[in-house]
Order: structure tokens, then C-alpha cells, then sequence
């Protein structure tokens, strides 16, 4: 029986380490490589074309949304299966649009992901628990991003060129206080967890 090649693009070592670990003890797969970057990632495949890539989303060079789509437009065959931290609806959403066949996240256990590689391998769909019920909430307004005001939009550019709420307060003419409050409110109406991720999801729809 032909195994399964598994190819992994993540910039985190010890995702990366766990992964092979929990591979080489499956008799119907085979870790064929892995990559910290896109680049490093196309130019493998290239060179060779493994059965499924296990994506993160969040690179240093281009995020895993990007890279999905490009590795779907060159080598449609190839199936993708998106890998991260954010059980965010929108990044859900942005992965299986750009041709993903499925979605895990990274506390996923061994039996889930070994789950969903087979099921993707096969030309299924896979989406984790936390996955699927983040686009079932959000089916009736999946498209709908919430309104910014022209301040928070203000804001929220300062946030993504790096600077403090000090510099931010500063540059607008306002008190540090209130770029706090602006941010903790953009952190809130976008459903993220942090200012990394408020960024992420700018930039993903184009707010930013």
C-alpha cells in the first residue's frame, strides 16, 4: 500500500518535531519534509509534490492563506490541510477559500490529525470540532466585518506600522488611555485575542 506523503510548512520548531514524532509511528504515512516559509515550501514542491501539506497560517514571509492559494493554483492535486492556533471564523473561512481541504488546530490530538491527513488524502473534507462550529456561527454573516469608526481605523494602522499607545496617542493628539481603549474595542469587535492577531485579521480583509 502506496503511504501517504506528508510535507509540513511551519516556522516553529517543536510544532515541527511533534509532528514527526507522532508521523513515524504511522505505518500509512511519511514525513517527505518540511519548511519554516513559503519560499522554502515552493521551492520543494517543485521539486516534488507530497500527497498533503500540513499549513500554518502564520509565517514570517507570506501567511498560510496565500501560500494555500498558490500552491493550489500550480498543483491543484496537492491537498492542503490548514494547521493553526486561530479557531477564529474568518481565518477558517480565508483558508478553505483559498482551497484548503481542511482545518485543525494545533492542540489537535495525535488520533484527530491523523484523522484528518487520511480524510484529506483521500479527497475529503475535514474540519476539527472547533473548526466547524466556528463556521456554523457564523453561516448567517460569514461575510459581514464588523463597522469600524474612522478613530479605531486610525488606530488600527498605527497598531500594524508598530507603534506603542504612547507614539499612537502622540501622532493622533489623544491620551495613551484612550488608544487602550481603542485597541481592547478593536480586539473585541474582531474577536481576536491579541494585537498579533488583530493585525493578521486586518490585513487578511484588507482593513489595514
Amino acid at each position: 500500500m502506496k503511504k501517504i506523503d506528508v510535507f509540513i510548512v511551519d516556522d516553529h520548531y517543536m510544532v515541527i518535531e511533534g509532528i514527526k514524532s507522532i508521523l513515524q509511528n504511522c505505518d500509512d504515512m511519511e514525513l517527505v519534509g518540511y519548511a519554516s516559509n513559503a519560499s522554502s515550501c515552493l521551492a520543494f514542491i517543485k521539486q516534488q509534490q507530497p500527497d498533503v501539506i500540513l499549513m500554518d497560517i502564520s509565517m514570517p514571509d507570506k501567511n498560510g492563506i496565500e501560500l494555500c492559494q498558490e500552491v493550489k493554483n500550480k498543483f491543484p492535486i496537492i491537498k492542503v490541510l490548514g494547521l493553526s492556533t486561530f479557531d477564529q471564523k474568518v481565518f477558517v473561512d480565508k483558508m478553505m477559500e483559498s482551497g484548503a481541504s481542511g482545518y485543525v488546530l494545533k492542540n489537535a490530538t495525535k488520533q484527530e490529525l491523523t484523522k484528518a491527513i487520511r480524510e484529506v488524502s483521500l479527497g475529503h473534507k475535514y474540519l476539527s470540532i472547533t473548526a466547524s462550529d466556528a463556521l456554523k456561527s457564523a453561516q448567517h454573516d460569514k461575510t459581514t466585518i464588523p463597522f469600524a469608526t474612522r478613530r479605531e481605523k486610525e488606530v488600527l494602522l498605527l497598531i500594524a506600522e508598530g507603534f506603542t499607545n504612547n507614539e499612537i496617542g502622540v501622532k493622533l493628539s489623544i491620551s495613551a488611555g484612550t488608544v487602550d481603549k481603542h485597541r481592547k474595542s478593536l480586539l473585541a469587535k474582531y474577536e481576536v485575542k491579541n494585537t498579533a492577531a488583530l493585525v493578521r485579521f486586518a490585513t487578511i480583509n484588507n482593513l489595514i
